[in-house]
This record gives C-alpha cells, structure tokens and sequence, in this order.
C-alpha cells in the first residue's frame, strides 16, 4: 500500500506516521499491513506534490485542518477549500482509494468551527458516492498525548506542560467536564480502518474509543500528583486502559531536558544502605538494599506483610526460620543466577553479605511501610 496523510506533521498525523513506519520498517509485526509507501503531506509541500500523492495512493488519512485562526475564513478555506482540493485531485487521477477524516465533535455545533468541519465531512461524503469510495469520519473529543502542542489548544498538554515546568495552571470553572481521547487510541482505530475493520459506525460517523469523560478540577488534581509522585514515590493507576495511566505517560513528555532524573532518600549506615523506590496502594513499595561484605541485615518477621528477594549483585545467604521451630531454611543466592526469594510470613529470615564486594538486593514488599502499623518484630533466626 501507498498511505497519503495530510496533515503529517501536526498532533496526530506525527503519532500515526511513527506508526506506519514502525509497521512498514518491520519494527511492529502485530499489524497485517504491507506497506510500500508513505506520503507525508503538510505545508511545506507543494500542490504538484499532492497532485504526485493522489495519483497512485491507495488510501488517504486526510488530518489536515485549521483550528486556530487568525481570521474566520480561514476555517472554511482549511476544513473545506482543501478537502475539495484533495478530492478533485483524487478524481482527476480516478483514484477511488477510501478517506479516512479527522473531524470534531464541534461538528455538530453551531460555530464557524464546527461548521466547517461539517461541511468537509459532507463534501468529502458526496465525493465518496460519486467516486464509489469509502469514506471514513471521525469526530474526535479533545485529544491529547505526547507531541501535543501546549498552549495552543489542548487544556490536557497546556497543564501537563506548565506543571512539568513549574508553572501556573488556570481553571475557570473546575466542575465542567471534559470528554478526552487518547492518542493511542485514535491511531489505533485509524490503523483498524486501514486494515478494513474499524469501529461500529452511528449515523455515518466512526467512534474512537473509549472516551474518558472527567470534570477539570480533577483533571488537574491528577497532573499535579504527577509532579507530587517524585517525593512520594507513588506510582499512579497503571491500570491497563486507565485515564490516569495515558495521562501519565503524556505527562512525563513534557519534562524539561534535564529534569528526567530525580533524587531518592538514601538510608546510609555502616552496614550498607536502604532506599525506597517506589510505593503503591495497590501492589505494595520497592527498595534497593545494599549489604557490605560480612554484614547481617533483618532478622525480624512480620504477621501479614510478605517480601520477594532478588539479589542482582554481589553473593548472599538467605536465612528462615519457622518462629515456632528451630529449623533453619537456607538459600544462596547470587547475582550470577538470578531468583527471587518469597519470605513468608510468621518465618524470621536475615540477608548475609557473603562475597568480597557489596551485595544489591531488590526487595519488593506486598504493602507500604507504615510507621504506625510496621508489623516488624525482632528476632534472630
């Protein structure tokens, strides 16, 4: 296939064009796609480039749109002029290869905005019939995801940008609610049409699901916990499909240079030392423990809280013993082999170092420390 996208360089033809290249280059193999070609259309090219585009392409991703004009009419003459253009050309080589649009939800409101985008989608619909083309249109809720531009028309990438950056946000009224789409799943659903198998279709117009619908107020609570996460160690709801994961993950492009990297409270002492990594409500906290050569560390067992070892440096011995039982239980372990150790409940267990070097621990715990409930009770095994 020979793929034209108009509009390749704004928001969503940048995050489907990395796409199609991956599909194309062999570095996605989970799409059925065979692609030879793709047209990347925007400003920059000229009409004869388009006239080269349209003669041979066998399906059109048509993105390309005005939302932020400096003038009225230059709605109309980006949402509708030039998707007469496309289509005239398309005619001019009978190329009857289907077209998929990025409309709005606006479409079905009465601004200029809207409008426009309502008069694409039906010109581009008379094209179709006339043609024999498929015609696919997608109105999409407000958008966001990585290569977003702040500042410009995405309430999501303005506040993820201005917290990642130190900055203010502004929120009028915090209870309106907000339906957002995630670039992921635009492109995912666009490539679905591309193989022929999109969305259920209401009245003409394709969906992009899910919408995630949620008031500003919290909207912003959210990035700013972002933000907040790094002295916390929180992790944020990695549910797969959660709002709170996709927002996350748009939230962390926006991060100045040299703000990926932060900081975590080492624990220090003569034995080694010990650092918390990260901790969630749901999955427990992680820590980095080091252990000099010679030293003992735990000695202690616990009534409910559970633990995984893994060892990735150095050489140790793990220790159990039943608190009921005078029975010692071994494990060496090694950062040689790795092999993640449970420790048990109602057992007391220690970590030795015995290697010549400082022995790295990964330790995983099934809840929180709670200094006020830290179900931790000395006694050597």
């Amino acid at each position: 296939m020979k793929i034209l996208i108009t509009g390749a360089n704004g928001f969503v033809g940048k995050n489907l064009v990395s796409t199609l290249k991956n599909i194309k280059d062999g570095k996605d193999r989970t799409r059925n796609i065979d692609i030879e070609d793709i047209y990347s259309y925007d400003v920059d090219n000229t009409i004869n480039d388009l006239k080269k585009y349209t003669g041979d392409c066998d399906f059109v991703f048509h993105l390309a749109g005005i939302n932020r004009p400096k003038d009225i009419s230059e709605f109309y003459q980006g949402n509708v002029t030039f998707t007469e253009t496309l289509c005239s050309l398309l005619k001019e080589h009978n190329n009857k290869s289907p077209i998929l649009i990025s409309s709005s939800i606006q479409a079905s409101k009465d601004n200029d905005y809207g409008k426009s985008k309502k008069e694409g989608e039906e010109y581009l619909l008379n094209h179709g019939k006339k043609m024999n083309s498929k015609v696919y249109i997608y109105r999409l809720a407000n958008l966001f995801g990585k290569w977003c531009r702040p500042n410009y028309n995405s309430v999501t990438a303005t506040w993820c940008y201005n917290v990642a950056n130190g900055k203010d946000i502004q929120i009028n009224d915090p209870n309106v609610e907000l339906p957002l789409c995630y670039i992921d799943d635009v492109v995912d659903e666009f490539i679905n049409a591309l193989e022929g198998h999109p969305a259920a279709c209401k009245e003409g117009i394709y969906e992009v699901t899910p919408v995630h619908y949620i008031k500003l107020g919290e909207l912003a609570d959210i990035i700013k916990s972002f933000k907040e996460s790094r002295g916390t160690l929180s992790v944020p709801n990695m549910k797969e499909g959660s709002l709170e994961k996709k927002l996350y993950s748009t939230y962390l492009s926006y991060l100045p240079k040299d703000k990926f990297s932060y900081p975590l409270k080492m624990n220090i002492d003569q034995r080694g030392s010990f650092t918390e990594f990260i901790k969630t409500e749901e999955y427990g906290q992680v820590s980095v423990n080091v252990s000099k050569p010679g030293i003992t560390k735990g000695q202690h067992w616990h009534h409910s809280k559970n633990e995984k070892f893994l060892v990735v440096s150095g050489k140790g011995l793990i220790q159990f013993r039943d608190i009921y039982s005078d029975e010692v239980i071994e494990y060496y372990v090694s950062g040689d082999k790795l092999e993640v150790i449970d420790i048990p409940t109602g057992y007391t267990h220690n970590i030795i170092n015995i290697g010549e070097t400082d022995m790295v621990t990964i330790m995983w715990a099934n809840e929180k420390f709670d200094p006020e409930h830290p179900d931790t009770y000395y006694e050597e095994v």
